[in-house]
């Protein structure tokens, strides 16, 4: 089983979007069985609210619920439970290495290196835009989801 982790800062934006457009990639595949998919947040700031209306919405538009999520905190012993710790943007990755205590097995990406054009997924909660959030992270998620099965990992 392939274990993914995505983060961003609060965890009521970015990466419960990823977590749910991923699980649903993955379902509409037949491979729900080979993953165990999962979002945290960098800070404390939004631990316990629940998924930001905006990604709600905007989800709800393709069929995907984020019914019972809550947002939750990076720890240390993730580094050791997942496979995978795909950060939204560059800061998150920094982040993310000063609270796993570094990155010695390469686990953490950001989510569009996958992609044909790596960049920065930008945070809706400052822009407002999760039109342009939803395409970038569905563009992550597909470039992941090819190089796992490219690389005979799935």
């Amino acid at each position: 089983m392939i274990s993914v982790m995505f983060v961003c800062l609060g965890n009521i934006c970015r990466s419960p979007m990823a977590e749910f457009v991923f699980k649903d990639m993955v379902c509409r595949r037949g491979l729900e069985g080979c993953f165990h998919i999962a979002s945290a947040a960098t800070s404390m700031e939004e631990v316990g609210n629940p998924v930001h209306r905006g990604t709600r919405e905007k989800l709800r538009q393709y069929g995907i619920s984020t019914e019972g999520k809550r947002a939750e905190v990076l720890e240390r012993t993730d580094y050791d439970r997942y496979d995978y710790l795909l950060g939204m943007e560059s800061r998150n990755l920094m982040n993310m290495k000063r609270i796993l205590g570094g990155d010695p097995e390469n686990k953490i990406y950001r989510l569009l290196d996958f992609s044909d054009r790596p960049r920065d997924i930008a945070d809706p909660w400052y822009t407002g835009n999760f039109d342009v959030t939803y395409e970038d992270i569905r563009e992550g998620c597909e470039a992941f989801l090819q190089w796992l099965e490219n690389h005979g990992r799935i």
